[in-house]
């Protein structure tokens, strides 16, 4: 069934495939509230009992959903943002299984994934995509900068790159 005000979107069977039969109605809030969390499309169609081309397809078809998905991967970047601060801030360098956290690796997804943060922040503030990209560069310069002092306080890795 169409959620009200939207028309049903005709999908090829192949795109359901490993989806459990009764799609829930809510499938869409529980897919972006993973993509929320996670960021990761795959995982949280998984999650929310879909096939991830069914999330692709219905963001092309609808605009709503297309900028819904892009306001939940803005906040999915600002959380990873604030998880490496805060690791950084506490000096909590370890993962629950005690291995080291990859700030480097955590850096590179948030530059990765800068270009759709911008746009969804711009979209939120209603202010130019620069402003936010300036914004941003700065926030992730001095998170670099904060684990390079780290680096060196604790004499690990003190000449690598982040």
């Amino acid at each position: 069934m169409a959620r009200k005000g939207t028309k049903q979107i005709r999908l090829n069977p192949k795109l359901t495939c490993g989806e459990e039969p009764g799609l829930s109605p809510h499938w869409r809030g529980l897919f972006l509230d993973y993509l929320a969390e996670s960021s990761n499309v795959s995982e949280s169609a998984r999650k929310a009992g879909i096939n991830p081309s069914r999330a692709y397809k219905v963001r092309r078809q609808e605009p709503e959903f297309a900028r819904a998905w892009l306001v939940a991967l803005w906040e999915g970047y600002i959380h990873l943002e604030m998880e490496v601060v805060r690791r950084l801030r506490e000096g909590d360098h370890s993962t629950i299984e005690a291995d080291k956290y990859d700030f480097s690796n955590a850096i590179r997804l948030l530059n990765a994934h800068r270009e759709n943060a911008i746009r969804a922040q711009a979209q939120q503030r209603n202010v130019s995509a620069a402003e936010v990209r300036a914004s941003i560069d700065r926030k992730v310069e001095a998170i670099r900068l904060q684990v390079r002092q780290e680096r060196l306080r604790s004499g690990t890795n003190p000449g690598g790159n982040t």
